[in-house]
């Protein structure tokens, strides 16, 4: 289908049905790819739980002290590009 809707007063009722026809069997591909995409989030999500459950079952740390600085940047506002440039040696 173009990018663009067509001028609906220009359409037969012939042409109007297979526009139709035509959305609905797109609308149908997506939906199914949407699911789909959510059955493969629902599998990592699960999945990610069972690492933080066996994780925390065998006294391991769920968050490290990485997390906890990163966190602590989100929350004071600054971001990446906020950052002073860490000293690098001269070549």
């Amino acid at each position: 289908m173009e990018d663009t809707f067509p001028d609906l007063g220009s359409l037969s009722d012939e042409e109007l049905k297979e526009l139709i026809d035509n959305l609905t069997e797109e609308e149908n591909e997506i939906s199914y790819k949407r699911r789909v995409l959510h059955g493969k989030i629902d599998i990592l999500r699960a999945e990610l739980v069972n690492r933080l459950r066996q994780k925390r079952e065998s006294g391991d740390s769920l968050i490290s002290g990485d997390d906890v600085a990163q966190l602590t940047e989100i929350l004071a506002g600054r971001t990446k590009a906020e950052q002073p440039p860490e000293d690098k040696p001269a070549a």
